[in-house]
């Protein structure tokens, strides 16, 4: 058996202000575990994803350094549908060893699990909190268009393809509306942070190891 922390899963939609919250998460000294993190650890040069997914594919989604060409695979993914489902089985139990590893040695009063997509699935037993970074669905298009560049066409065809912003509520235990600058955001992450110290104080909990 493997003992976790408390975890307080975050997630949101695109443009809602995940990593601004996770930041400051992190800035008063809690562990951070991130999904997107993961995903691009376990293809790295040398990892066995990396090679299995080169045997499966070929070369074609690498770019000459052997790196994995990121832009390659979501096209792939994009126009063969059979694809998305083959990269997962090649990657996600590579994704979920590297996860709880992170979980199981996690030294502070709880851990905070980021993932975006984190309500399009069952909940794993090991969270026992979801925080939603809520955002109205206009300021999701403006943030995500300056950050990435993209048109706004593009980013609400991501949005499209993502779990509505009511489904994401419906299933939050904890919700944080980032609708004006970041002392506001902070300022509603502050009775939360203080929540879950609380909520931390006598919680032991098993789970066992992946």
């Amino acid at each position: 058996m493997t003992q976790y922390p408390f975890v307080v899963a975050l997630t949101g939609g695109i443009g809602s202000g995940k990593t601004a919250a996770s930041d400051w998460f992190f800035a008063q000294g809690i562990h951070i575990v991130d999904a997107d993190i993961a995903a691009r650890k376990v293809v790295e040069l040398g990892q066995p994803a990396h090679a299995a997914i080169r045997q499966h594919f070929g070369p074609d989604v690498f770019l000459p350094t052997g790196e994995l060409d990121r832009a390659a695979m979501r096209q792939r993914i994009f126009t063969e549908p059979a694809a998305r489902l083959q990269l997962e089985q090649l990657t996600h139990p590579a994704i979920r060893q590297w996860i709880h590893e992170q979980l199981a040695t996690s030294q502070s009063p709880y851990t905070l699990f980021v993932s975006p997509l984190l309500l399009q699935s069952p909940l794993q037993p090991w969270i026992k909190r979801v925080l939603l970074i809520d955002s109205p669905e206009h300021l999701q298009t403006e943030r995500a268009s300056q950050r990435d560049g993209k048109s706004s066409e593009h980013i609400a065809a991501i949005m499209a393809a993502q779990q509505s912003r009511a489904e994401r509520i419906s299933r939050a235990d904890d919700i944080v509306l980032n609708d004006g600058n970041l002392q506001h955001l902070y300022q509603q992450l502050k009775p939360l942070h203080a929540f879950y110290l609380g909520l931390t104080a006598t919680f032991k909990a098993d789970y066992p190891a992946v």
